[in-house]
C-alpha cells in the first residue's frame, strides 16, 4: 500500500487531486481553484509535491498489471518543454496501441535511444520487431542492442523497420500526452516532469483498457492501483 501518513487530506481527496492533474488538460492553479470550490483548500505547490510522490508509484503499478502486448512494436519521441528547453519523451506502443513504456531524456542521441530500448525490453520482454522513424541515433541504438542479445545469447534479435508511416499509430497517440501537459505550460524541474509524465501515461493505459476494470471507472481503477 502507497504510504500517506502525514498528509493534512483523505486518501480519496489527494487521490481525486492527483488523477485530476494528470488525466486533464488543467494546471496546479486551475486545480487549486477547482479544489477550492468544493471546500478543498491546498496550494498549488502542495498539489504539484503529492503528483510528483504518487503518480510515479501508481504508474509503476499500472505497468506491472497492464495486459500483455504484441511483440511488433513502435518506438518514437516526441518534446516536451522542462525549464525552458526542449527535452525528448521516448514513448513505446505495440502495433495495437497498447502503450509498453516511456522514458524522458534530455537529450536525443544514440546514448538516449540505447537506455530506453534497454529499459523497455527489460519491462516488456525482446519483440520480434520494432518500427522506427529515420533517426539515425535510433537506428544505432537498437542496432547496439542487437549486439548485446547476441552477446549474452538469446539467440535472436530484433527485426528492425523504418517505415514512417507505420508509426502514425503512435503519432497519434502522441496528442494525448501533449494535450494534457499543454496547459502546465512547461515543467520547472526534469524530475518533476518524468514523474507527472509517467502518471499521464498510467491513466491514458487505464483509458485504453489495458488494465483489467470489472466495471470500475477510471478513477476506481486508478485508485485501486494506490491500494
Amino acid at each position: 500500500m502507497i504510504d500517506f501518513k502525514g498528509v493534512h487530506y483523505p486518501r480519496s481527496v489527494i487521490l481525486h487531486a492527483v488523477f485530476f492533474d494528470v488525466r486533464y488538460a488543467v494546471s496546479y492553479r486551475d486545480l487549486e481553484e477547482i479544489l477550492a470550490e468544493r471546500g478543498v483548500a491546498v496550494d498549488h505547490a502542495t498539489l504539484n509535491r503529492r503528483v510528483v510522490k504518487l503518480a510515479p508509484l501508481i504508474a509503476d503499478r499500472a505497468q506491472a498489471r497492464k495486459r500483455t502486448t504484441a511483440k511488433s512494436w513502435r518506438i518514437d519521441e516526441t518534446y516536451i518543454k522542462v525549464k525552458g528547453r526542449w527535452t525528448y519523451l521516448y514513448r513505446a506502443v505495440d502495433r495495437d496501441g497498447q502503450t509498453l513504456d516511456l522514458m524522458l531524456s534530455e537529450r536525443r542521441d544514440l546514448a538516449g535511444a540505447r537506455r530506453f530500448f534497454k529499459w523497455a525490453i527489460g519491462i516488456n520482454g525482446v519483440p520480434d520487431r520494432v518500427v522506427i522513424d529515420k533517426s539515425g541515433a535510433n537506428l544505432a541504438g537498437l542496432q547496439a542492442v542487437n549486439v548485446i542479445l547476441k552477446c549474452t545469447g538469446e539467440g535472436r534479435t530484433v527485426e528492425i523497420r523504418q517505415v514512417k508511416y507505420l508509426n502514425n499509430i503512435l503519432e497519434q497517440d502522441h496528442r494525448f500526452i501533449k494535450r494534457i501537459t499543454a496547459p502546465m505550460m512547461g515543467f520547472k524541474a526534469f524530475h518533476s516532469a518524468a514523474a507527472t509524465i509517467a502518471g499521464v501515461e498510467a491513466v491514458h493505459m487505464i483509458r485504453k483498457g489495458q488494465i483489467a476494470a470489472n466495471g470500475a471507472s477510471a478513477f476506481q481503477i486508478f485508485a485501486e492501483l494506490a491500494a
